[in-house]
């Protein structure tokens, strides 16, 4: 499987936007491969995720989060050499502005990354999560919050290539190897379907899908599905 530094290690020092960052995860898997950096920026609506953050970034003083809209980045145009967005495109009703304002504010030749997990081609543990993912969504969905089921790889990848950037790169990072049925994974994924059944009471359907998914998660395993990292370069013209 590709590591941070075989995707990352072509990257200029720069400046770095990550779009929906949430506390930070994606980061840290720059921080793994990038050669060096000026300044991280962590971008999210959730102000939430401003005390998260930080805590995670605190020995790191060029690295901070702002509370901002994807749909309305605040910064200057060609003004970050990598922007990127990671696990997210799904929370969007349509990420394609998204992926325009993110193009907007990346300086020519600089690097377009996107990172997402797909549906197809997964193994029999994998497809866990991408089925429990989808239940989520619907929780979600019920509720009003907009999260939207996982795409195809293909429909990714034409997504991205619909930007026109220059030596666009492709990888897929999955970890099979771990074990799907690892007792601290498991009992991670109890408190998450606790809160969801919750958010599912009066929808007896999601609720019986719920319970329907935690004995998967018992009798299959559960691994990550595989995540596809798109990587590109604006044109210069």
């Amino acid at each position: 499987m590709p590591t941070p530094k075989d995707i990352l290690y072509q990257l200029p020092e720069g400046r770095v936007l990550d779009i929906a960052t949430g506390s930070g995860g994606f980061i840290h898997f720059l921080l793994e491969g990038l050669p060096a950096y000026t300044e991280i920026i962590g971008l999210d609506t959730n102000e939430r995720a401003a005390t998260a953050f930080p805590e995670a970034f605190k020995d790191k003083p060029n690295i901070r989060f702002e509370v901002g809209d994807a749909l309305r980045l605040n910064f200057e145009a060609d003004s970050f050499d990598l922007v990127c967005i990671s696990n997210s495109l799904h929370h969007f009703a349509d990420p394609l502005p998204v992926l325009r304002h993110m193009e907007r504010v990346l300086r020519p030749g600089g690097y377009f990354l996107v990172a997402e997990m797909y549906r197809d081609g997964q193994t029999e543990t994998q497809m866990t999560h991408v089925h429990l993912h989808h239940w989520w969504a619907a929780v979600d969905t019920v509720n009003g919050v907009v999260h939207r089921g996982t795409y195809q790889r293909q429909e990714l990848v034409e997504m991205v290539a619909g930007l026109g950037l220059e030596a666009l790169a492709l990888y897929d990072l999955a970890d099979t190897d771990e074990n799907p049925k690892n007792p601290e994974i498991l009992a991670d994924l109890n408190p998450v379907f606790e809160r969801y059944l919750q958010r599912a009471e009066g929808y007896p359907e999601l609720q019986a899908r719920g319970e329907e998914l935690r004995q998967r998660v018992e009798e299959i395993g559960f691994q990550g599905a595989t995540t596809l990292i798109a990587i590109g370069k604006k044109g210069t013209r």
